[in-house]
């Protein structure tokens, strides 16, 4: 058989997903340390240590990797532990080319680790091939991108950031959070790596925190399971099944947050406050295009700017259905001022370059009525 997604979401893959004993159809939380063993050096269930692995975080893994086509998918305690992991793999004087619009947490973890660990980090406008090409030298290692980027929602294209890598032996790593398996698989457009933060919509429910990394070649899912295994940041048991749990409402989860912000964005533009909308799904956004060829779908991330700082934060000292909160990705729709909440590690000259100003505001669009979220907004906006 050959599920679809919607299934998939729900069983796995019924070939390889790993199946209670005693048929549970909510798969169990094996809430233990350590498994036991029968004689020396054996062990029936194949498992000897949580932080190694666990039947809970095995059965989510195999879920994921059924979602994005990946040979393995390892599970983190949260999206920077597994892009800490990612960063592992790369040598003290390997170069790494990454996004200039990149989620202000990675860029800290280059800031505090990546440059004392001896990584060349190169922000580049990925969303321009030929400043990528540009920037490969021959200690070059890989490509990390994130499409759409956080938070000012630039597309990268991956088919042709792919062959490029393929061209020079590079890795091509996406951050796939925004539009989740359900909108895009990078590794079937030719990535070698594919990062979520698990926190966001495949939980869905802005009740755990979680990270991924799926690969397509099993030599790297098996190194990045044995870094994970040194390293320790394996996601634990009970958090794996709320994961797991949140996956089997991803796809309508995330039909129906992309509903909502298509009408959202569109009210936005009409808005007098408003002097901008980024969101892939506007047809004068100038990614349009490249997301509808690599991509189903456009999610439900808008980020704007107000005409005025004082309207920004009005915004978001007014707003009551709509929480302003960090974090993406839950039922629940939350608004966020990255200037301050997930930015502010980043420099003020890349700020000012990326337009990260303190009259822009970053919309995750839940799932309540969209006429409710409107009307919220709208009372948001007056004086």
């Amino acid at each position: 058989m050959n599920e679809k997604f919607e299934t998939r979401c729900i069983h796995g893959d019924p070939a390889v997903s790993l199946q209670d004993r005693y048929r549970a159809i909510s798969f169990p939380i094996y809430q233990t340390a350590s498994f036991s063993h029968i004689r020396t050096g054996h062990n029936d269930s194949g498992f000897d240590y949580t932080r190694e692995s666990n039947p809970t975080r095995r059965h989510l893994e195999e879920i994921v990797s059924s979602l994005e086509g990946a040979a393995g998918t390892t599970a983190f305690s949260s999206g920077m532990a597994a892009i800490s992991v990612c960063f592992e793999l790369f040598s003290p004087g390997d170069h790494i080319i990454c996004s200039e619009d990149l989620y202000g947490g990675v860029i800290r973890l280059h800031n505090l680790i990546g440059i004392k660990n001896g990584l060349l980090i190169e922000y580049v406008d990925t969303t321009d091939l030929q400043a990528v090409a540009d920037a490969i030298r021959p200690n070059t290692k890989a490509i990390y991108v994130e499409t759409p980027s956080n938070p000012m929602m630039h597309i990268t294209d991956l088919r042709a950031c792919a062959k490029l890598a393929q061209e020079h032996g590079l890795l091509l790593i996406a951050d796939n959070t925004f539009l989740s398996p359900y909108f895009q698989n990078p590794l079937a457009l030719g990535a070698d790596i594919v990062i979520h933060s698990g926190s966001k919509f495949l939980s869905g429910h802005n009740d755990t925190i979680a990270g991924f990394l799926c690969t397509k070649e099993p030599e790297l899912a098996a190194r990045i399971c044995l870094l994970s295994k040194t390293t320790g940041g394996a996601l634990a048991p009970f958090d794996s099944w709320l994961v797991t749990r949140g996956l089997k409402t991803l796809a309508v989860r995330m039909e129906r947050q992309q509903e909502n912000a298509v009408k959202v964005a569109e009210w936005l533009l009409e808005q007098p406050q408003v002097t901008q909308v980024f969101y892939p799904g506007l047809k004068t956004h100038p990614g349009y295009e490249i997301n509808i060829n690599q991509a189903t779908g456009f999610g439900s991330m808008i980020s704007f700017h107000t005409d005025s700082e004082d309207t920004a934060l009005r915004v978001l000292h007014k707003v009551k259905l709509v929480i302003f909160a960090e974090s993406l990705g839950g039922t629940e729709s939350l608004i966020t001022y990255p200037i301050v909440q997930t930015h502010p590690d980043v420099s003020q000259e890349m700020k000012e370059h990326l337009n990260i100003t303190k009259t822009l505001l970053r919309l995750s669009v839940g799932l309540e009525n969209a006429d409710d979220i409107i009307s919220d907004l709208k009372q948001a906006f007056e004086k």
